[in-house]
């Protein structure tokens, strides 16, 4: 793909090959994990992902924001810096459930420019740039044209369904499906496997900057919860709520969810 990112790009593809080697070593299924505070798993395989991934992509002059590294703030000096999840999805990795992937975000001055999310269980490669486009598996890829909310997928978190967050939008026109990993929904919007998805629960930029790279490099809608542009690489790193669609469904989707909005609140990301 020609781009101006093309040697990011080149870098974010060595990174999801070298995960894919990592994720060789590992069964899913069969694996112990611990649990940080706020009881997120975390695994052995999270930590030798961070590694490879620091290794093949950060360079000089570059910053750094990973969920598995001690947060270095001297990148809020940086205008380029790499947002990062070694393993978004890690409860399925553990239980064996093929929803988790290596999820790279690429982001220049707030803005998330380049992106690369691989799920190595199902074999599947996402990669793209804001002026290249996106390749799904190698071959060119966009967000869903579909104009309108009925008979659109619309993937869901599994926990928040669980949690009865998505009560509202049940007896609606869309077909919802429940999946783990925010940043494989992501990946599934931009290639156009899906229509669309969204989460009224905060993230944190590593889940979802790689994914919003991708949906805006495919021609689709990203916002928050607040109806405001995702920027990123700020010195808190945790998002209200995020929603990604096909730019078609971008009117109808905000209408159903805007009773479900917020405002922004007083100084919300605000500054570094």
């Amino acid at each position: 793909m020609t781009s101006s990112y093309a040697e990011i790009l080149d870098r974010i593809a060595a990174a999801l090959a070298s995960a894919r080697e990592v994720f060789s070593r590992f069964t899913p299924g069969a694996i112990d994990a611990e649990f940080k505070a706020g009881h997120d798993p975390v695994t052995e395989a999270d930590r030798a992902l961070d590694v490879v991934l620091r290794q093949t992509l950060l360079r000089d002059g570059e910053g750094w924001l990973s969920e598995e590294s001690a947060d270095d703030l001297s990148r809020l000096t940086k205008s380029r810096v790499w947002v990062v999840d070694p393993l978004d999805g890690t409860r399925e990795f553990v239980k064996g459930i093929p929803e988790f992937c290596v999820s790279i975000g690429f982001v220049e001055d707030g803005r998330a420019v380049a992106g690369g999310i691989c799920n190595p269980a199902t074999g599947e490669t996402f990669l793209g740039a804001v002026d290249a486009g996106v390749r799904y598996n190698g071959k060119p890829a966009r967000a869903s044209l579909k104009s309108g909310l009925g008979g659109a997928v619309v993937l869901a978190s599994r926990s928040e369904v669980k949690r009865g967050e998505w009560k509202p939008f049940e007896n609606g026109p869309m077909e919802i499906r429940a999946m783990g990993s925010v940043a494989y929904k992501l990946a599934l919007v931009a290639a156009g496997r899906a229509e669309a998805t969204f989460t009224l629960t905060p993230k944190h930029e590593w889940d979802v900057a790689g994914g919003v790279a991708l949906v805006v490099s495919a021609g689709g809608f990203v916002c928050t919860v607040e109806n405001a542009p995702f920027q990123g690489n700020h010195r808190n790193p945790l998002l209200p709520g995020l929603i990604a669609c096909g730019a078609n469904l971008r009117a109808e989707l905000m209408a159903r969810l805007s009773s479900h909005m917020r405002p922004a609140s007083l100084g919300s990301q605000a500054g570094g």
